[in-house]
């Protein structure tokens, strides 16, 4: 009774995989190729997602080293406002905004500065000795600034000052022209990395007391004021300061900028690259599974014959379309896990390469791999049908 019910229900799916397994092993190269072809799909959708999240984790740990506790307040101009005044009296934030432990007002100006013969239109930022505590500036040779230099002919440069200049690194105690002044070097500060949220790069810039800085630019005006709290939500501190700067600078537009508002930014842009690099692997894998199909219609076309046999001795069309079908799944699973041990593989590679510490992306294995059975599944759908449609006569007659 069993054998009878075994002969009207087919063979097992077991009996059936091992079956396309051994057809697959006959195909030889043919298989290997079709196999390969997923595997470099499953392979750069594995690898493209997590050289992503490598990138994006170093970019939010770069900016995250670069302080996540400065507040920047920038002053957008619009037409008919008029001149900000140069400095501003940080005790005035304090009184605001308590835990404000530093306030930095910059003013930054382009003008020309001589040395040695050579001159460059350059960076000259009148700033105070605050600011040296905000960034975490570090003298490679003399001094920051003072609040005793205050209109000082004094200059503090930066790291790559000298390369803009055309002339040898400036040292302590060089002079520099600006405009019809001399200021004297009293400091090189070390490089450091550029924070996206501070409008001044020090690296080339030159930094000079802010009161001073009107010897050489009448018409100076503040840029910008950059500020540390300590002891307080970031979010928390951006109302109060709004507020104390718009009664400050009545009609002026005041824009406050925390860190957390440029994380968050960082991570919507990193959203939308992992999307556009899972869209690339896409691809790849799609072409995969164009390869996946001309081997199994192949396939079929070679074993009419066989086809037209097993109908004969009572294979059903379900148990030929099973049998084809297992066979492009196969491929493909195959194909998938060689991928994406060779997409992490790949991905490890590339971050130690540039530098970055591995971040390994969760969600991009199961997509690499469930993508590419998806794709084998949908490859072997046609071919498999066919086969199943293929009369037992006609197959037969034509082998």
């Amino acid at each position: 009774m069993r054998n009878a019910l075994a002969e009207v229900r087919g063979p097992s799916l077991l009996h059936t995989w091992q079956e396309s397994v051994d057809s697959l092993r006959l195909l030889g190269r043919r298989s290997l190729l079709a196999l390969l072809g997923i595997a470099v799909g499953a392979g750069a959708i594995v690898a493209l997602l997590n050289i992503g999240r490598s990138a994006t984790s170093h970019a939010l740990r770069t900016f995250r080293d670069m302080g996540t506790d400065i507040v920047v307040v920038a002053f957008p101009p619009k037409p008919g406002d008029g001149a900000l005044p140069m400095t501003i009296d940080p005790d005035v934030i304090r009184k605001a905004v308590p835990s404000f432990r530093y306030v930095a007002p910059v003013s930054v100006n382009g003008l020309e500065v001589r040395h040695a013969g050579k001159a460059g239109n350059l960076s000259v930022v009148g700033a105070t000795s605050a600011l040296a505590a905000v960034i975490g500036l570090r003298p490679e040779s003399g001094r920051f600034l003072s609040d005793f230099d205050r209109k000082a002919t004094f200059a503090v440069v930066g790291a790559d000052v000298w390369q803009n200049l055309g002339t040898r690194p400036l040292v302590t105690g060089d002079k520099i022209e600006i405009g019809d002044y001399l200021f004297e070097i009293i400091g090189v500060v070390q490089r450091v990395l550029p924070n996206p949220m501070i409008p001044v790069d020090v690296n080339q810039s030159i930094l000079v007391p802010i009161e001073g800085l009107r010897r050489v630019q009448p018409t100076a005006a503040l840029s910008a004021i950059v500020g540390k709290v300590v002891g307080q939500d970031l979010a928390s501190v951006g109302e109060p300061l709004h507020r104390c700067l718009t009664e400050l600078f009545p009609g002026r537009d005041v824009n406050v900028q925390i860190p957390e508002q440029l994380l968050n930014g960082l991570r919507q842009q990193a959203a939308t690259f992992s999307y556009l690099l899972a869209g690339l692997g896409a691809i790849a894998l799609l072409v995969g599974g164009v390869g996946v199909m001309n081997v199994m219609l192949m396939n079929v076309s070679e074993r009419r014959r066989e086809i037209g046999v097993r109908m004969a001795l009572g294979a059903r069309p379900i148990d030929i379309f099973t049998l084809f079908l297992l066979e492009s799944v196969n491929v493909s699973a195959a194909g998938a896990m060689l991928g994406s041990a060779l997409g992490v593989g790949a991905a490890y590679a590339f971050a130690r390469m540039s530098g970055w510490a591995f971040a390994f992306a969760p969600f991009a294995l199961p997509l690499g791999v469930g993508s590419s059975l998806a794709i084998g599944i949908f490859s072997g759908i046609y071919p498999a049908i066919s086969a199943a449609r293929l009369p037992p006569v006609e197959a037969l007659r034509d082998a």
